[in-house]
């Protein structure tokens, strides 16, 4: 798995257009209605995050959020005082987040379009590094921490939001019913007793006839199409124990699990997330060198 794949895959999928839908146009009015659309579902669906951002105390200090999607959090921190630069891989992200910024008249530092394998800043640039739901798609993740570990002060801090290993999404919905789902479907689409399918079903089913069936339900690959669409190219789960493993240049703070969802279980509101949350938030303090 190579970093161009993931541009590739990132850049045709934009984070969040798959789920609220992408902006009607290029106006700033189709704009200002997207982001403000967007915003009102991602909060209402993931309603933990801006009260964890409210933990981070980031007013003036300097910040650098690796992976912007739509720019929501960048906004968010920016508006509790952060001193905010940014980085994504995909141009999209880079220019929505800019037309963000710029809509709601919104200070930041710089915005650039860079690897997190390659950042474009000194050493000791930032008092902390920010980066959600994106560290987890990054196979080369020990070279991405020792990029970050470089920019960061020391006494700074990473906080990174990871997918969870132990959580009812991996668990059951991905390890179990998915694949059970898979696995009854297959056989009968291939003695056409069941119809050729479609959508979400007809795109894994096209995964396993390419890739081998076997082969597809082994969860170290099965797990790559099943966190954000079947033609997602890299996916990890994390427990603290890897979350150690691959920030060997990091100390773990704090870790705390948000989020109870695991589609198509119907679970998203009947709890806080805290022990089967498919959220995973790290709070990391740099090793010294």
């Amino acid at each position: 798995m190579s970093e161009p794949d993931i541009k590739e895959f990132w850049s045709a999928h934009p984070c969040g257009d798959n789920v609220f839908g992408a902006p009607g146009g290029d106006e700033r009015d189709d704009f200002e209605e997207f982001f403000s659309r967007y915003d009102a579902a991602k909060y209402r669906l993931e309603h933990h995050i801006p009260a964890r951002l409210d933990r981070l105390d980031v007013s003036g200090r300097r910040l650098l959020e690796i992976g912007l999607g739509q720019g929501s959090e960048a906004e968010q921190l920016i508006r509790r005082g952060a001193r905010w630069t940014g980085v994504d891989l995909t141009r999209t992200a880079v220019r929505r987040t800019g037309t963000r910024l710029a809509l709601r008249e919104l200070p930041y530092d710089g915005l650039h379009q860079a690897s997190v394998l390659d950042l474009p800043f000194p050493d000791k640039s930032f008092d902390i590094v920010f980066s959600h739901g994106v560290l987890h798609h990054v196979p080369e993740i020990h070279r991405a921490q020792q990029e970050i570990h470089r920019v960061l002060k020391p006494g700074g801090e990473l906080v990174v939001m990871l997918y969870a290993r132990w959580s009812l999404n991996y668990l059951v919905s991905i390890g179990l019913l998915r694949r059970a789902v898979l696995l009854a479907a297959h056989p009968l689409v291939r003695l056409g007793t069941l119809p050729e399918q479609r959508g979400l079903l007809g795109a894994h089913l096209g995964n396993a006839r390419r890739i081998g069936l076997v082969r597809y339900l082994r969860m170290p690959k099965f797990i790559h199409s099943n966190t954000d669409g079947p033609h997602n190219p890299y996916s990890r789960v994390y427990d603290v124990g890897r979350v150690r493993r691959d920030f060997p240049d990091f100390d773990v703070r704090h870790a705390e699990k948000h989020f109870l969802h695991a589609p198509p279980l119907p679970v998203h509101g009947l709890g806080s997330g805290k022990a089967l949350g498919w959220h995973l938030w790290v709070r990391l303090t740099p090793r010294a060198r």
